[in-house]
């Protein structure tokens, strides 16, 4: 990282493109900061037996960390636009330090929950990044500079579970969230040293901030577009990776390793990020929307028909692995693609624009959760894979439907 200019000489505005190191450093900081969400989930069952104070809540704290990160994205994300994006990252990068600390000291789960949540409000900082990269990338190369972050984000939610299996197995569930505050202070001293400074685009008030953010969606046509076809694939997606687990066990007798190993399989899908980017610098972000939300559906519907079909317990296993592949691969494109058509909307409100598509793709996969279990519940993993293929054909159609409003200035 030595060729980066250290931040009180360099200023976003007067950056033409960011160097490797620094793209690296974004790509890092969103995967460490996102990760904080996921820590927990491998760890509930030692957490249930070894913490006082409430054990039976102990499964409550992922559900404050997805919580206490929809609130964040809702009412903190749009704060890039106000501030300079450097300080926001930093505070909100330094804050997660803390929350960290304060989850792997906790006492009891009362801590712990009050950490989880503290964590998933500033694990925010991820959402801060991708729009700052957005706005360091020149315009015909910010699909993929953008993509090359996502690679970033995507890596640190598909791999922080097996990491805090790993370590908890060898070195107890306190070192998981010791290790991450560690590597997360990493972060916070590269990005004080070598972030640029971001100018802030508006100077309305907080309240009148988010309130702008209604004049957004209602002017932006494309915003609409992209968040509701990015939300619906979220719904298959989700009900995909929450229902997994309990079909492997219903069907093969399987384990958590194998559901943990298919995360693994599922985190190829992240070559797809900087792929779709360069392939939206190159012919345009639309067509790699279609090509994306098609590949999702085709994914699934080979998952569905593969369900009546007489396979061997490999061949079904490995038809699984390529399908989860297949599916992660085409909702990593469209995302990196429909986050390039946002940010090129309107400059000066991008942490806006991002954090309503995100509000929408976290309700989508809230939905994908609860509407998975119940066609599992009456139509078994068939009901699933279904429930994904019509989803993604919805998403499909949303792509393919050519978009009659105009992006207006606000």
């Amino acid at each position: 990282m030595a060729n980066i200019q250290p931040s009180h000489t360099l200023h976003a505005s007067s950056v033409r493109e960011p160097s490797n190191a620094l793209v690296l450093l974004l790509a890092s900081g969103a995967g460490f900061s996102v990760a904080a969400l996921y820590y927990a989930q491998p760890l509930l069952g030692v957490l249930g037996t070894e913490m006082s104070g409430g054990a039976g809540l102990v499964g409550l704290a992922p559900m404050l960390a997805q919580t206490g990160y929809a609130l964040g994205i809702l009412l903190l994300a749009p704060l890039g636009d106000r501030y300079d994006r450097r300080r926001i990252i930093l505070t909100k990068a330094s804050l997660l330090v803390l929350a960290l600390l304060l989850c792997g000291l906790a006492p009891t789960v009362p801590w712990l929950l009050a950490g989880s949540l503290l964590a998933g409000l500033t694990a925010t900082a991820a959402q801060d990044i991708v729009p700052a990269v957005a706005v360091l990338a020149p315009p015909h190369r910010r699909g993929r500079l953008v993509g090359m972050v996502m690679t970033g984000l995507l890596l640190g939610i598909l791999l922080s579970r097996v990491a805090s299996g790993l370590i908890a197995e060898q070195y107890g569930w306190r070192a998981v969230f010791f290790l991450a505050a560690a590597a997360e202070a990493g972060i916070v001293l590269a990005s004080w040293i070598w972030l640029p400074r971001f100018k802030a685009t508006t100077s309305l008030p907080y309240g009148n901030l988010l309130r702008s953010m209604l004049h957004l969606w209602r002017a932006q046509a494309p915003l609409r577009r992209a968040t509701f076809a990015q939300a619906t694939l979220s719904i298959g997606f989700s009900a995909f990776w929450s229902t997994l687990a309990i079909m492997l066990h219903q069907q093969h007798h399987a384990g958590s390793a194998l559901a943990g190993a298919f995360g693994l399989a599922g985190a190829a899908g992240t070559l797809a990020a900087p792929l779709a980017g360069r392939l939206a610098d190159r012919h345009g972000a639309e067509i790699v929307t279609r090509l994306g939300a098609a590949l999702c559906a085709l994914s699934f519907a080979v998952l569905l028909g593969a369900q009546f079909i007489p396979l061997s317990l490999g061949a079904q296993l490995a038809l699984l692995a390529v399908g989860a592949v297949g599916f992660d691969f085409g909702i990593q494109a469209t995302l990196v693609a429909h986050q390039t058509i946002v940010y090129g909307l309107q400059p000066e409100a991008r942490s806006r624009l991002n954090a309503l598509m995100f509000t929408g793709i976290f309700i989508g996969m809230a939905l994908g959760t609860g509407l998975g279990s119940l066609a599992q519940s009456f139509a078994g993993w068939g009901g699933v894979m279904a429930l994904a293929s019509l989803a993604s054909l919805v998403a499909l159609a949303i792509r393919m439907a050519r978009g009659h409003g105009r992006p207006v200035a606000v």
